[in-house]
C-alpha cells in the first residue's frame, strides 16, 4: 500500500515516525514503540516529556487566559521579565517567538544603535560556522554556505572572524571603525558543538568596553541551565549587552526573548519593534514555571553531573576506536566528532534493534549532537552512552572497510 500523500512544504527530511506520547526523557509511536530522547525537541523540551508541574501551569492558563496582544500589559510578561533580569543581572527584557526572532531583534538593536552614534552604515562582527537562524537577516549573519545558498543577495553589514582567534578579532576591530557590536553563540550548537574559550569571551568583553561595542552573545540553544549555568556565558564571568533567548525557556512552547543592559536596553522605543503573540500570558507562564523547576529540582547542577556521565562512558568506550576526533561540549550539549560524515547515524539510532530506540542528531556533517532534557537521570545517560557506543563502533568499522577496500581496488 503506498504512503498517503503530505501536503506539507518539503522543508525537512523528516524521519519516518510519528510520536503519540512522552514521559520524561522517552517517547512513544503509534505502533507503541519505546524511544530514549537524546535530543529534547533540539534542546527546548528541557524538563522533558509531560513534567506533572509544567502540565498542571498551562492546563490552568489555558483556562483563563491566552493572548490578549501587546496592546495591553501582559502579568506575566513582568513577571518573567524579572526573573530573567534577576538570572542575568541585566536591564530589561523583549518577548518575541523564537530564536530567530530574538536574533533579528539583537540585529536590530546592534544597528540602531550604531545609527544613534552617528554610524550611517554600522556593521556587526560574525561568526565562521554560526547559526542564528533562517529569516534573510539572520541567514545572513550565519556562517553556512550551504544554509545561505539559493538566498542571495545576502543582508550587507556583517564581519565574519574565526572563533576563537583573538588576534583576528582584534584586526577586524581594529579595521573596520564601523563595527558597532560582536554578535556570537557562547557554544555554537548547529556548528558542531563548538564552545568560545573562557578567555576568548573575557577579551571581547574587554575589546567590547574599549572601543564601545556592544557584545551580543546568542544564548538560544545553550542557555537556560543546559550547560550547568543559566548561561553558558557566565563561565567566562562576564556580563552580554544584548542576550537571544529561544528554545528552553519555555519547554516546548514557543518564545523567545532579548534580554539586555545599558545602552543596549535604551535603544528601542515605541514603534521600533514589535510582535503579535510574542510573550502571550501562555508561554510566559510556562516560562516561569520552566525557570521555577530547574532551580527547585537542581536541574543545572543535574545537568553538569548527568553530562559528565554521558562523556564519562562515551569516552570509557571509544577512547581506542579509529575514527573518533574528538568528545566535547558542556553539561547536556555534547558533541561527538567524527572522521567521516554520519549523517546515516540519525536513522540507525531510531531503528536500533534493542528494546528501544535512540534520539540523536548529526550537525555541522559529521558530528552527533546530543541535548537530552535537563530531568535525565545517571542511569538514563547510561543507557544513552551504552546504546551509542556500539552503533558508533559497527558505523566506524564499516567505514574503515571500505577505506581497505578503495585502496587495494
Amino acid at each position: 500500500m503506498n504512503a498517503p500523500t503530505s501536503h506539507l512544504m518539503k522543508t525537512y527530511n523528516n524521519l519516518p515516525v510519528f510520536f503519540t506520547h512522552g514521559q520524561g526523557v522517552w517517547l512513544w509511536d503509534e505502533q507503541g514503540r519505546k524511544y530514549l530522547d537524546g535530543m529534547a525537541g533540539i534542546a527546548v523540551n528541557t524538563v522533558g516529556h509531560n513534567h506533572p508541574r509544567l502540565v498542571a501551569a498551562v492546563q490552568d492558563q489555558v483556562t483563563k487566559l491566552i493572548h490578549t496582544s501587546n496592546l495591553y500589559k501582559v502579568r506575566y510578561q513582568e513577571i518573567l521579565a524579572d526573573k530573567l533580569v534577576e538570572l542575568s543581572d541585566m536591564d530589561n527584557v523583549f518577548f518575541c517567538n523564537s530564536g530567530l526572532e530574538a536574533n533579528e531583534a539583537a540585529i536590530k538593536i546592534a544597528r540602531k544603535f550604531g545609527h544613534d552614534k552617528g554610524i550611517a552604515l554600522p556593521e556587526i562582527i560574525v561568526y565562521e560556522n554560526a547559526f542564528h537562524g533562517r529569516s534573510i537577516a539572520t541567514l545572513s549573519a550565519t556562517g553556512n554556505v550551504k544554509v545561505q545558498k539559493g538566498f542571495e543577495p545576502l543582508v550587507p553589514g556583517f564581519l565574519r572572524v574565526p572563533l576563537n582567534d583573538i588576534a583576528a578579532l582584534e584586526k577586524t576591530v581594529a579595521d573596520h571603525p564601523n563595527a558597532v557590536a560582536i554578535f556570537l553563540e557562547a557554544i555554537q550548537g548547529e556548528g558542531g558543538i563548538n564552545a568560545a574559550r573562557i578567555e576568548y569571551l573575557q577579551a571581547a568583553r574587554k575589546l567590547c568596553d574599549q572601543k564601545g561595542m556592544l557584545l551580543m552573545i546568542d544564548e538560544v540553544q545553550c542557555g537556560i541551565g543546559r550547560t550547568g549555568k543559566w548561561f553558558a556565558h557566565q563561565w567566562a564571568d562576564i556580563k552580554a549587552d544584548v542576550m537571544p533567548l529561544a528554545k528552553g525557556l519555555a519547554s516546548g512552547l514557543p518564545i523567545g526573548a532579548v534580554v539586555a543592559r545599558g545602552a543596549a536596553a535604551e535603544v528601542f522605543g515605541p514603534g521600533n519593534h514589535g510582535t503579535t503573540f510574542g510573550g502571550n500570558p501562555l508561554v510566559c507562564r510556562a516560562a516561569i514555571e520552566t525557570l521555577a523547576i530547574i532551580e527547585g529540582e537542581g536541574l543545572m547542577h543535574n545537568a553538569e553531573k548527568v553530562g559528565h556521565r554521558i562523556r564519562s562512558d562515551l569516552t570509557h568506550a571509544l577512547s581506542d576506536v579509529a575514527g573518533v576526533v574528538e568528545l566535547r561540549g558542556r553539561g547536556l550539549m555534547i558533541g561527538l566528532e567524527l572522521a567521516f560524515p554520519c549523517g546515516e547515524l540519525v536513522k540507525q539510532a531510531l531503528n536500533s534493534p534493542g528494546e528501544y530506540g535512540l534520539l540523536i542528531n548529526v550537525t555541522a556533517d559529521c558530528v552527533i549532537r546530543l541535548l537530552p532534557a535537563l530531568i535525565m537521570s545517571e542511569t538514563e545517560a547510561h543507557l544513552l552512552a551504552g546504546s551509542l557506543a556500539p552503533i558508533v563502533k559497527n558505523f566506524l568499522a564499516q567505514q574503515a572497510h571500505r577505506q581497505n577496500q578503495a585502496q587495494a581496488a
